[in-house]
């Protein structure tokens, strides 16, 4: 019985010359691709035609049991494979078993005659989920080659329907949070072609992201000898118009197709295996189409290519997902000589993650400097300094201090022969701080005057009253905002939150604890023989609000330990959904008094979270459970008074070593000028080095204030019906959701996108430098005294340890026993209570005078940074060796 409901306004056979990107949902991401291809001049592709989505939803709806198997699928659990296989191996069944309709199948019948009967053809799987900006879903499908007759091509089309329940294709839809539902199976059936050669085009470098650098693989046949890995392919790397490097591998094995359908390996001749697969000027040709596609498309793709005697046939064409995007605006081809460099501001803010928009856009408002977006993270242009000799020398001075894998980025583009300098704006070359104000919220390149030298904490108190009236101000006038009026104070916000950042007094104190602190560093390793002899010295250094806020955890825990049922009510939380725990608390014994600790200890630190720096992020006020994992460890492994102790034994264990230091100094020849200096510096650092936290505290501070209030206009916008939910705020920028406010219109189609993009960038790792080409550079450690197997990173503070490892990435997850080593992606100051439960600490990022090595060193805390992919190299649970002041990490087991 046929299905009236796909009849009107069906359309079930479409030529390719008939379709492009605007009937992507009829005809799937690689037929959408495929009919825009045809139409791009010069460009050939075969002939060909798509059957459409409504044919397989008409057949789908054909069959009840389809429905019921999908249910199923999406209940099984991702993680459990052979569920997953098995479920997807009974919906393959039933859609490759369906009954095709008469009259569908004479539609089908139909266009393979018009196209020939006898011919051969490709049937190759177009799903709606393909091939798409975000995901390109490759090998996620089937494609079936070489074959022959209407009857075949019938049979192989409903295979392709099936394929879209590939065990491979269900798990990567679940993790790019697709829904099986919501994806259709089109299919393409186009004139097989019997090429000379065959590969793969990419127009960017798929390894290094450059993208004037085009990449070609090639191999005699079909590409499905390539693909399948049964033989290496030629390798061609074209710039700019000539090849600049190829590898010609030796090719013992190609798939031809066979006469009656179907396809086969053979063997090549011995004396072609040598041969390369195109000529040089065959490999130009082919990128100069390349470049034709990509202009169409607008964005680096990945391109299957085959070769016959008449030319070249483009058979698919997609983007390339795996690149880090280029930040924007990105300057006209042939405005300078070379590239423009940009310094990642995560690497030196330790938030690599992605950000939404409102995130980044409210980051580029606040922050000190110009800054580009890129992939959801924020870049910072530092051409202008490297062009001019004094500033480079200070920029790569900066940046070697903060992170020497920066450094090392820069200087491997500085030494390309390929790289000249611009020539600098001499009247501006030296005004801005090469990436931005540092963790603390100050810069050493924007300083003017001379840092403090007098080690007086009246300073500091002044400073922290300062800032403490600027957010109250702030806190009281941006209640009684709403609307146009709200943001119109903000932009007034904004220029008093940069007022308070640029504070020159500000700036300076912290300068005098830096420079203090390189100074002991210096002198003393001279002097003594000690590394990072600044670490004893600083160890409970008054005022930091960072390692502050870690103990005050300590002080919650010893107001619930001492009742057990409010120990196992925080138990049985549910860290990721029950923020409403508080109120449970109130009706156990000593609840109350648990509630009235952790709300204390909110009101001072709740606007903190993980990423903070990123506006639309959860804070701890907005998520208290989050806190829950942190409070359990220390009542665990503590004991009542350990904030206090520990404080007292980091005092005065630097009051100790200060006095070693001392005498050892005065033995020396010219002995008391030298231990006069050390103690003026020991003076400056401790009275200094604590308020370095407090910029950074300031700023979430009234970030939150900020959240808060647009967070209200986004309630309101909902409450109007012009967001769908609040959260969609977060996915428009600043400027974006002001003009949603002031014209009562959002574009939701652009939410939409946001949305998907922003699943795409969490995927993508931010490399520390990015060139205006788009190429990553990673930069790297060139040492010599690092044991073969051993994990460079760089050292932050004294100390060598053993231990467990615990391979943490989120917070809310974190479960630690005493001994354990953390290990992490970046720490911000929300990660400061774990160290006090940990015995060591290693991040992927960081530098010197990040967060995670000045609170590593308050707390006395071994810590290796900068180690490169140190989450994926060292697995949780394995044994480590955490050796600080060499900086390096050794793997036991």
């Amino acid at each position: 019985m046929r299905d009236e409901r796909f009849d009107e306004g069906c359309e079930r056979v479409l030529g390719l010359d008939q379709v492009d990107e605007d009937r992507a949902g009829l005809v799937g991401g690689k037929g959408a691709h495929l009919g825009a291809l045809s139409r791009v001049d010069g460009v050939q592709v075969p002939d060909g035609f798509c059957v459409t989505t409504d044919a397989f939803r008409r057949v789908v709806a054909a069959t009840p049991e389809v429905d019921v198997l999908l249910d199923r699928l999406a209940e099984a659990d991702p993680d459990d494979r052979q569920a997953v296989r098995a479920i997807g191996a009974e919906v393959r069944r039933a859609v490759e078993e369906a009954v095709i309709p008469d009259d569908l199948a004479a539609e089908i019948t139909g266009a393979v005659t018009r196209f020939g009967e006898g011919a051969a053809y490709a049937v190759r799987s177009s799903a709606t989920a393909e091939d798409l900006p975000t995901a390109s879903f490759a090998g996620q499908q089937d494609t079936y080659l070489n074959i022959v007759g209407p009857a075949a091509v019938l049979r192989h089309i409903s295979r392709c329907w099936a394929s879209l329940f590939t065990e491979r294709a269900v798990i990567y839809r679940r993790r790019n949070g697709i829904d099986h539902r919501t994806v259709h199976m089109a299919v393409v059936v186009q004139r097989m072609v019997f090429p000379d050669a065959s590969g793969v085009l990419f127009t960017a470098d798929p390894v290094t992201g450059d993208r004037r650098t085009a990449t070609v693989d090639a191999g005699f046949g079909l590409g499905e000898a390539l693909v399948s890995g049964l033989v290496n392919p030629d390798v061609f790397r074209v710039r700019d118009g000539e090849v600049v490097a190829r590898t010609i591998a030796v090719k013992e094995r190609a798939v031809h197709a066979l006469p009656g359908g179907g396809t086969r390996e053979v063997a090549v001749e011995p004396r072609q295996r040598e041969r390369p697969a195109l000529t040089d000027a065959q490999a130009v040709e082919l990128v100069r189409l390349g470049r034709r596609i990509e202009d169409r498309f607008g964005r680096p793709q990945d391109i299957e290519w085959c070769l016959t005697g008449d030319g070249f046939r483009i058979v698919q064409s997609r983007p390339i997902t795996t690149l880090f995007p280029v930040p924007d605006p990105v300057p006209e081809a042939g405005e300078g000589p070379a590239p423009n460099v940009y310094v990642s501001v995560g690497h030196q803010q330790m938030m690599t993650d992605a950000m939404k928009p409102l995130g980044w856009s409210m980051w580029q408002r606040t922050a000190m400097v110009p800054m580009h977006e890129a992939g959801g993270r924020l870049f910072v242009d530092v051409s202008p300094r490297l062009a001019s000799p004094a500033s480079r020398a200070a920029l790569l001075d900066v940046m070697g201090k903060g992170d020497p894998l920066v450094r090392d980025a820069l200087e491997t583009v500085l030494e390309r022969d390929e790289f000249e300098l611009p020539v600098p704006d001499t009247d501006h070359a030296d005004d801005a701080d090469p990436v931005g104000p540092p963790p603390g919220g100050a810069s050493d390149a924007s300083v003017t005057e001379a840092p403090v030298t007098e080690a007086d904490p009246a300073i500091v108190a002044e400073l922290v009253e300062r800032s403490e009236t600027s957010i109250a101000a702030l806190e009281r006038d941006i209640r009684t905002k709403s609307g146009p009026e709200l943001f119109d104070f903000l932009a007034e916000a904004f220029e008093e939150h940069k007022r308070v950042l640029s504070d020159p007094l500000s700036i300076r104190a912290i300068m005098a604890g830096m420079e203090a602190t390189w100074w002991l560093n210096d002198k003393l390793g001279e002097w003594l023989g000690e590394k990072n002899a600044a670490d004893a010295l600083t160890l409970s250094a008054p005022g930091n609000i960072t390692s502050e806020m870690g103990l005050d955890l300590l002080d919650v825990a010893d107001a619930i330990r001492p009742h057990p049922e409010v120990v196992a009510f925080l138990n049985d939380v549910d860290v990721q959904d029950d923020d409403g725990f508080l109120d449970g608390l109130v009706k156990l014994p000593g609840g109350s008094a648990a509630r009235e600790a952790i709300e204390t200890y909110l009101r001072r630190y709740g606007m903190r979270c993980v990423g903070e720096i990123d506006i639309t992020r959860p804070r701890w006020s907005e998520r208290p459970a989050t806190l829950v994992p942190l409070i359990l460890d220390n009542v665990r492994n503590f004991g009542p008074g350990a904030a206090e102790r520990r404080f007292e034994q980091g005092r005065q264990r630097a009051l100790a070593t200060e006095q070693d230091v001392l005498t050892r100094l005065r033995a020396l020849p010219d002995g008391e000028r030298k231990a006069d200096e050390t103690k003026r510096m020991i003076d400056q650092v401790r009275a200094f080095a604590g308020y370095r936290e407090y910029p950074k505290y300031g700023i979430v501070c009234r970030y939150f204030l900020y959240k808060q209030a647009l967070s209200e206009e986004a309630g309101r916008l909902v409450r109007d019906g012009v967001l769908a939910e609040r959260e969609d705020a977060f996915h428009l920028t600043f400027q974006e959701l002001e003009d949603v406010v002031r014209s009562r219109r959002a574009d939701d189609r652009l939410i939409a996108r946001r949305k998907d993009e922003f699943r795409s960038y969490e995927a993508l790792t931010p490399p520390r430098v990015l060139t205006s080409d788009g190429e990553a550079v990673t930069g790297s450690y060139r040492r010599d005294d690092v044991p073969a197997g051993a994990l460079a990173g760089l050292a932050v503070s004294t100390g060598s340890v053993e231990g467990r490892a615990r391979v943490i990435l989120d917070l809310a997850e974190a479960e630690l026993e005493e001994g354990d080593i953390l290990v992490t992606r970046f720490t911000d100051p929300s990660w400061s209570p774990l160290f006090l439960g940990v015995a060591g600490l290693v991040t992927e990022v960081g530098g010197l005078m990040t967060h995670g090595a000045v609170i590593a060193r308050e707390y006395g805390l071994p810590a290796v940074v900068g180690v490169d992919r140190a989450t994926l190299l060292i697995r949780d649970g394995q044994r480590i060796r955490v050796h600080e002041t060499d900086g390096y990490v050794e793997i036991l087991d």
